[in-house]
């Protein structure tokens, strides 16, 4: 995962005031578009141009990150195969995940503090963490390997949440994280999910959530993302 930030030039110009994220529902919609979408806002963003969370469900796809080894694609069966510009090796996007696009300028946000990539994505951890706790769910970290996963019981280790982020040299950052809700889990068992051979993928119904719908989890999530992000959690 790329989360390099490079040091601020002279010429970088905060905005004054720590701004809430907008949310923008995508609906379902093909990886692609969204990918050009994201590439296309953050091209055209100026020192005005708010943050925007991007809540979106994609059909089947694999996607690549800029230094995957396609040979962890084990066999793709029908699903497209993307190669993308964010960090990281291959994740499996379908219905039934949430998948929420962060569209954020990290030089200008809290006041015009910077906030580094390391912080960005302890953030984004944290607001997938307490996304499942609020449905008695325990996730965890894993050093060296982004993503949540399952901290206790049968399924203790499975990866329940992918992250995968691009930050460009002018801090402006694009792609996101993804959560599993209530998925078909056998296309993970077709990659080596993150370049790891034989990692468990879950999803929260398997987990025992079974009265978690996408659309709350969806609103959940965004939510923590915000909180945390606006200097409120």
């Amino acid at each position: 995962m790329q989360t390099a930030l490079p040091p601020a030039s002279a010429g970088t110009t905060p905005a004054a005031t720590a701004r809430r994220p907008e949310i923008v529902r995508r609906g379902v919609e093909s990886y692609e578009t969204s990918f050009a979408a994201m590439r296309a806002y953050t091209d055209a963003r100026t020192a005005e141009s708010p943050d925007q969370l991007w809540i979106v469900e994609h059909p089947p796809v694999y996607t690549l990150g800029l230094g995957a080894d396609r040979a962890h694609v084990l066999n793709p069966h029908d699903i497209p195969v993307v190669q993308t510009d964010r960090g990281g090796e291959v994740t499996y996007h379908g219905p039934g995940q949430v998948v929420i696009y962060l569209l954020m300028d990290l030089r200008r946000n809290r006041s015009g503090a910077r906030l580094f990539a390391r912080e960005f994505v302890h953030n984004i951890e944290e607001a997938v963490i307490a996304t499942l706790a609020a449905y008695n769910l325990a996730g965890v970290r894993k050093e060296g390997a982004p993503g949540i996963y399952a901290a206790d019981g049968p399924w203790q280790g499975a990866k329940v949440a992918a992250l995968g982020l691009k930050i460009r040299g002018n801090g402006c950052t694009y792609h996101g994280v993804s959560l599993n809700v209530a998925m078909d889990l056998a296309p993970f068992s077709w990659i080596n999910p993150c370049g790891y051979e034989g990692l468990a993928t879950v999803d929260m119904q398997t987990l025992g959530a079974g009265q978690a719908r996408l659309a709350d989890v969806q609103d959940l999530l965004a939510d923590q993302l915000i909180a945390r992000f606006a200097g409120m959690a």
